[in-house]
């Protein structure tokens, strides 16, 4: 009987999900408001952490800036207040390190107060093939986009369970839901991250992997957070194609009206938009969505044959990029 009532009850459910989310097609969703929380965005001097401040400084909201550039999250700051934001604080931080991230962290909340909406944005992308990368090199990778994710949580969620409130936003990358061709080479320098968000082939490299590894974490926390009865606290994890921040000069899109390069303005309202409406997934551009469905249904060999028609194999060949503190 447990077994028939139980069926019966997701059967409903499920056909009241989907009905649901075809209505929201067509019903925009309502937006939060976010007056007088405090958002913390890593990789804030420059790129799409810097247009993501400026998006949120017309919110009424405190901003907290990271970034390993001083310079440019002051600068960042500095358009922030002109664009409406009363309460703006800069911290340097090297998200690579654990014990930096734990200290800067503790400032923060010492000097502003307890974070709601956290915003792990701060990321490195390589451009070489895997065997010619440096084994430091690939460690790097995984600290920033990975594992500065784990001490970001670490630090500022306890606060947000006690409340069972927050909001939780990873900046991956759709190359953390499919494998990249060529994401080897180096884009990092001591004075700032370089926000970067790419997909490509379906071999997977450092940057891959660093960038499935932060989507499978933050998946794997909403999921703790409602099954520990913390549904207050939200999880948004955007997945976009390429940015054209500058980072990415060179990289090829072979059918640009299918897979546009994505405005950088474009890109950063869409996420905050995210937010606000406290989608769990983002994906730009929305056509992403039926590549990834084909990537688990198709043979292997079929998936090899879209991905030369996409263009997947090549994105990465006439990579030059540069390095640029915004």
């Amino acid at each position: 009987m447990n077994f028939f009532l139980e069926t019966l009850q997701v059967t409903f459910l499920s056909i009241y999900y989907l009905l649901e989310a075809f209505v929201k097609l067509f019903i925009p969703a309502r937006r939060k408001n976010v007056t007088g929380e405090i958002v913390l965005i890593t990789g804030a001097g420059s790129g799409i952490g810097r247009l993501m401040a400026l998006e949120f400084s017309k919110l009424g909201v405190t901003l907290v800036l990271w970034d390993i550039n001083q310079e440019g999250s002051q600068e960042t700051a500095r358009l922030a207040k002109k664009e409406g934001a009363s309460r703006v604080h800069c911290y340097v931080c090297d998200c690579s390190n654990k014990t930096e991230v734990y200290r800067v962290a503790d400032q923060v909340k010492r000097e502003v107060g307890d974070v709601s909406i956290l915003i792990n944005n701060a990321g490195i992308v390589t451009g070489k093939k895997f065997m010619e990368s440096p084994d430091s090199l690939i460690e790097k990778t995984v600290e920033v986009n990975t594992m500065a994710h784990f001490w970001t949580y670490k630090a500022f969620l306890p606060a947000m369970m006690a409340s069972n409130h927050g909001h939780l936003v990873s900046v991956a990358s759709s190359a953390g839901l499919i494998g990249v061709n060529g994401l080897s080479r180096f884009l990092y320098n001591n004075c700032s991250y370089i926000n970067i968000s790419c997909i490509g082939s379906f071999y997977l490299k450092d940057y891959c992997a660093s960038k499935f590894a932060a989507v499978g974490f933050a998946e794997s926390v909403g999921l703790e957070m409602l099954a520990s009865g913390k549904d207050g606290i939200k999880t948004t994890i955007v997945c976009p194609y390429f940015i054209n921040t500058g980072m990415f000069d060179g990289c090829y899109t072979k059918w640009p009206r299918l897979l546009p390069i994505l405005d950088p303005n474009y890109a950063a309202r869409k996420i905050v938009d995210a937010i606000l409406k406290e989608e769990v997934y983002l994906v730009m551009p929305r056509s992403l969505n039926l590549i990834f469905a084909l990537k688990n249904i198709v043979p292997v060999k079929m998936g090899l044959i879209l991905g030369i028609y996409f263009g997947a194999f090549n994105f990465m060949d006439h990579f030059r990029g540069h390095i640029k503190s915004d």
